[in-house]
């Protein structure tokens, strides 16, 4: 097979005048291999084929039955051929599906990938795309968080400008309060909010919103969008802001980090890095997202947040605290060790602690989270110390290697114990129990005669 710079020169050297032999011994190929080149019968990149396609026969069969099953196994369908008389080898019969083209792409297992896109218009404050992210092994010192913590993300599909709230959970008052946090650090409200298929918002199979998530669209004033089934694609603005707080942000966050301390992270690395990518504007000048963003048009956040009532469980520490977002709440001391209910609204004042059975057992003034403030009251304080003077002891610890033999009372329960096992002891000690020999003398003499 020729090069692409031998068939250049062959065809030059023709026109030349020179002869099939002299161009042949000139690049140093057979006559034949030129002339077929010059003939056009051969093409550079283009090799003959060895033998007769075998494969052409069973064509139909494999586009009938990967149209009927577009994920049948190759490995399977070269089965299948095999036993209708296909006689090559398994390589070559994926080598001519491939070249082929014969498995048909599924739509509802791809509906994207490989096809054309097309490109949605996001005007300026119209849309708020939203998302949960799970962000695994979290910091060992966030009570509450497990396994894992959840960052919810919202970002302004116009900019691209994107601000987020850790989670401990995905609840419906979890949302709604993160919601309000973070279209307050967005800076307002746009008219839509786009959702995936998320159970807390609209119901996955039919897409039509909530009971429960109706009253707190309303209370914002927007109107919820909910993306097509597995189309996440839809939401894409949101997707890649999710990456980069998974990867840029969340993985390089250290261990010795509270939860406000990594929210407070989170607030400033978006507003030094993500806020500072280059965009251009509608008119062609280089701008940036904070530049974007300012120039949209959002509504004012609610000046409260929606109803909802938050409700968590924390187990109470040996000094009868119970941590709750950066801050500890005291109880009775009898609870301590157990575990109870920390429930507050969102954005209320007050926080209420409940044992297991419901009943309210401290109300409390809710601070700010993150503050490390210690909030007691006098009577859990006083119950407190009394139950520890209480428990306390100037005994000295028993030393491991001390001799104590049984006491009064031990051997007092030991002789009722022997005299119920014994009872002719009670009396005092037993008689030696009388033999009769003669038994024996009997059964001697009977052996000494013979019978």
């Amino acid at each position: 097979m020729l090069t692409q710079e031998d068939d250049v020169d062959i065809h030059a050297l023709r026109r030349r005048g020179w002869s099939i032999s002299a161009i042949a011994r000139h690049v140093g190929k057979d006559r034949r291999t030129v002339r077929a080149y010059l003939d056009g019968k051969r093409q550079v990149g283009v090799r003959a084929p060895a033998g007769a396609d075998t494969f052409a026969a069973y064509a139909a069969y494999c586009t009938a039955r990967l149209a009927e099953d577009p994920h049948l196994w190759a490995t399977a369908l070269f089965d299948e051929v095999t036993d209708l008389g296909y006689d090559r080898s398994y390589p070559s019969f994926t080598r001519a599906l491939r070249l082929r083209g014969v498995r048909p792409v599924c739509e509802p297992c791809h509906p994207a990938k490989g096809r054309p896109v097309a490109i949605i218009d996001h005007p300026a404050g119209q849309e708020t795309q939203w998302d949960w992210v799970d962000l695994p092994d979290p910091p060992a010192g966030w009570d509450g968080y497990g396994k894992k913590a959840y960052l919810l993300v919202g970002a302004l599909s116009h900019s691209s400008k994107w601000r987020g709230v850790l989670c401990e959970s995905t609840e419906q008052p979890q949302l709604a309060d993160a919601q309000y946090r973070v279209a307050a650090a967005l800076g307002g409200l746009t008219r839509d909010w786009r959702f995936d298929r998320m159970s807390t918002v609209v119901h996955p199979g039919s897409g039509k919103v909530t009971a429960t998530y109706a009253p707190i669209a309303k209370h914002f004033g927007v109107r919820v969008r909910p993306c097509p089934p597995r189309h996440g694609n839809r939401k894409g603005v949101v997707e890649k802001a999710n990456h980069t707080a998974a990867q840029r942000w969340w993985r390089t966050l250290p261990d010795d980090v509270t939860v406000a301390e990594a929210q407070s992270s989170l607030d400033r690395f978006c507003e030094r890095v993500t806020d500072h990518r280059k965009r251009v504007d509608a008119a062609g000048n280089r701008c940036t997202v904070a530049d974007l963003a300012a120039a949209e048009r959002l509504r004012p956040v609610p000046a409260a947040p929606p109803i909802a009532l938050i409700t968590v469980e924390r187990r109470a520490t040996a000094q009868a605290l119970v941590h709750y977002r950066g801050n500890r709440y005291s109880l009775p001391p009898e609870l301590a060790g157990t575990t109870v209910s920390v429930t507050h609204r969102v954005g209320g004042t007050t926080l209420a602690i409940t044992t297991g059975n419901g009943v309210t057992v401290a109300v409390h003034p809710r601070r700010a989270d993150g503050a490390g403030v210690t909030e007691r009251t006098d009577t859990h304080v006083t119950a407190l110390n009394t139950a520890a003077l209480a428990a306390f002891s100037s005994s000295a610890p028993h030393r491991s290697k001390r001799r104590i033999p049984p006491g009064p009372d031990a051997r007092a329960a030991a002789d009722a114990l022997r005299a119920r096992n014994n009872p002719s002891t009670a009396d005092g000690p037993a008689a030696a129990p009388v033999i009769d020999l003669t038994v024996y003398a009997r059964a001697a003499e009977s052996r000494r005669t013979l019978p």
